[in-house]
């Protein structure tokens, strides 16, 4: 699914300036991210041994990754409210490739994704060695996709995904897709697991158009990665934690997921982001 309902933003052309902060900011970040990637593998070559799927080192280097990432792209980051504790489910809007910076930057999550990007070049070996989940967007793997995100859960790890399925202007926080939930009111899961909604908030630079940080529709992930290399400025990105929600208080998925839908949408409507007006969206 791709979501494409909105004219991108325009970005000026590269000049001289621009294109050496593409190639400044871009040979730092892809250093510190490779650099880190080596790390993490060879911490994992003893950790994996001795602790299994538990993982309780290699996170931190992925924290320290994206903490950083963000700072030498020049995003500023903005924390709101407090990442519950121990295993369960984050769930968030898509806004665009940031988010997993954004997102990782504030504590150890692993991401749910379709199976399809553990074979995307560069990005699917990040996401396999970060402990990525991945799925198949098959019903009759439902079974199968449920015992593996029990498993995770098990161990203790805390899964984040993107209900709306889609990346999006910012401007607006699309339906929850209800399957992905399904799996945490499945029989086998802890009676006590809990969901955590997350809204991410981008406040463009000043004089840029409130959709700059937007990734969606068929604009090509290597376009946009290039333009935020080559932005003299940068705003400032909202990571807003609400309360988790309690599964066990809900009759089944598709009131857990309109109740996550409604409180990250609150969640974006308070940030003062520019939001669309319900003709416009």
């Amino acid at each position: 699914m791709t979501w494409d309902d909105a004219p991108h933003p325009v970005f000026p052309p590269l000049g001289p300036l621009s294109l050496l902060r593409v190639f400044v900011k871009g040979g730092a970040m892809l250093s510190l991210i490779f650099g880190g990637l080596v790390v993490l593998l060879l911490v994992r070559l003893v950790e994996q041994p001795l602790c299994g799927g538990r993982r309780p080192v290699t996170p931190h280097i992925t924290v320290f990754v994206c903490r950083n990432a963000l700072r030498l792209l020049g995003l500023r980051r903005l924390v709101r409210g407090t990442p519950m504790d121990g295993a369960g489910a984050v769930v968030a809007n898509h806004v665009s490739w940031l988010d997993i910076f954004a997102l990782n930057a504030c504590r150890r999550v692993y991401f749910v994704s379709k199976s399809e990007v553990a074979g995307w070049p560069g990005i699917g070996w990040l996401a396999r060695a970060t402990g990525t989940v991945f799925i198949r967007r098959d019903r009759r793997e439902a079974r199968t996709q449920t015992d593996l995100l029990q498993q995770r859960l098990a161990v203790g790890h805390e899964l984040l995904f993107f209900p709306e399925g889609t990346s999006t202007d910012g401007r607006r926080v699309l339906p929850f897709k209800s399957s992905l939930f399904a799996s945490f009111l499945a029989e086998g899961t802890p009676s006590d697991l809990r969901v955590q909604p997350v809204t991410l908030s981008y406040h463009a630079p000043e004089g840029a158009p409130a959709a700059f940080y937007g990734w969606w529709g068929d604009q090509s992930a290597g376009t946009h990665m290039v333009a935020m290399l080559a932005a003299a400025r940068h705003g400032t990105v909202e990571v807003i934690f609400h309360p988790p929600l309690e599964v066990a208080a809900f009759a089944d998925r598709k009131a857990l997921a309109r109740r996550a839908e409604a409180i990250v949408r609150a969640g974006l409507e308070g940030s003062g982001v520019p939001m669309l007006e319900a003709s416009e969206a």
